[in-house]
């Protein structure tokens, strides 16, 4: 943020109150937690809890995305506990069922 300003610039911070508080303490604009479910997209070494999701919601007003394995049958449970975006990659790319904009239009 020092050197970029008010581009958006996010922190990932899988599932780690830490770097959670790291983000708001450099004033990030978002903050993502993930993986939250099992994952095809990349290699996960750190599995994140509904738990650290609700205590990041408790901490900060920053804007949290919920990453990993998120498809029709699990993003409530992300939404429920008031994730404010959800990175879906998977099942809106590689669904063997329907084709993209059918995906995401299951998804409302």
């Amino acid at each position: 943020k020092q050197i970029l300003g008010n581009k958006i610039i996010g922190i990932s911070c899988y599932n780690s109150e830490q770097l959670i508080k790291e983000g708001i303490k450099n004033k990030a604009s978002y903050i993502a937690l993930g993986a939250f479910f099992p994952t095809k997209t990349k290699k996960v070494k750190y599995k994140a809890s509904i738990k650290i999701l609700n205590w990041a919601k408790k901490t900060t007003n920053i804007p949290i995305v919920a990453i990993g394995g998120i498809k029709f049958e699990n993003y409530k449970k992300l939404l429920l506990n008031k994730a404010n975006f959800l990175a879906i990659s998977s099942y809106v790319w590689n669904n063997k069922i329907y084709k993209p904009l059918e995906a995401i239009k299951k998804l409302k």
